[in-house]
């Protein structure tokens, strides 16, 4: 070789660099996936079909569940479920974990959340579902999804405790599952996509965001009044929201009639039995698909906490 000559390892001739960003590599590089809002059309979620790590017949509390499960019931609602998604249109992922899984794992939402760019992977708060988020970090990997941040050190953060205001706003909250340095290393993140983020406060007793607030189209917001953050309500009417209240209190707590998932514009995925708080949402215009989760929701989720959302349109 001339010596006269730099080789291309080391910036010489023949040497490319790499000009285009994350998001330009998507569909290409990486795979197709991101979020900026919560109500645009779904295109790809990640469940985990639950098995034999939930049979805790003996402690249902010890492991943050509110009764024992009746796993055949839980399994045919889980795929009854995602057969719903596919119904819809929506492209269906499994976390499929190489080893035996922890109980809680069936609620992917909590274990990550989506940017336009890739997944932040959330760090729980409990002891108990300490480590869930590597069975989701090998699963992205599979599937060809940036991971922009792993939460770590002492922060922790649940992926139920962000959402998305605008596409250039994040409401994200601290409360029991995500403390204020999780809060701070997301917000570092967004602020990289140029995201402002919007902090808002838990009270005591709500487990997360989602549990609390949901936005199923541009201008429209349910609510849950006396759970949600008065922050979080002040920011969606800024933003142009309605924000409309749920007038069953019981249906609310017990139904999980709040924990929806949105398929498209006033479209939502939302737990069967629950018919005064499905009347309500129609009377905004909202088409309600229905699907039983009472078996499901014995572990102390509905199906907003089951579906980790990969893709909305953007």
């Amino acid at each position: 070789m001339n010596d006269t000559i730099t080789p291309a390892a080391y910036g010489g001739e023949g040497w490319q660099p790499r000009l285009t960003s994350t998001r330009e590599e998507l569909g290409a590089l990486w795979a197709v996936c991101g979020q900026d809002s919560e109500w645009r059309p779904l295109k790809a979620v990640l469940l985990h079909r639950p098995g034999l790590e939930v049979l805790t017949d003996d402690d249902p509390n010890a492991v943050h569940m509110l009764a024992p499960i009746d796993l055949d019931r839980l399994q045919a609602q889980h795929d009854a479920l995602a057969q719903a998604y596919r119904d819809a249109g929506v492209q269906v992922f499994y976390v499929d974990p190489d080893a035996a899984p922890p109980p809680n794992l069936m609620f992917v939402a909590d274990l990550m959340f989506m940017t336009p760019e890739g997944a932040i992977l959330a760090r729980p708060a409990s002891q108990v579902r300490a480590g869930e988020e590597r069975f989701i970090a090998r699963r992205l990997a599979d599937l060809g999804i940036p991971i922009l941040r792993s939460i770590h050190g002492r922060a922790t953060f649940e992926g139920a405790d962000a959402m998305w205001l605008t596409p250039d706003r994040a409401l994200v909250a601290d409360g029991l599952r995500t403390n204020p340095d999780g809060r701070a290393q997301v917000a570092a993140t967004l602020q990289e996509l140029g995201v402002e983020t919007i902090p808002v406060g838990l009270p005591f007793g709500a487990m997360h965001l989602m549990g609390a607030l949901r936005i199923v189209d541009q201008d429209l917001a349910l609510a849950w009044p006396g759970r949600v953050p008065f922050a979080a309500v002040r920011a969606l009417r800024e933003h142009g929201y309605q924000v409309h209240f749920l007038p069953d209190e019981k249906e609310t707590r017990q139904g999980f009639a709040l924990n929806v998932v949105t398929l498209a514009p006033r479209k939502i995925l939302m737990p069967a039995g629950n018919p005064v708080t499905q009347r309500f949402y129609e009377s905004l215009g909202i088409e309600c698909i229905t699907v039983q989760v009472d078996e499901l929701a014995k572990a102390a989720g509905a199906i907003g906490c089951l579906t980790g959302v990969l893709h909305r349109e953007t």
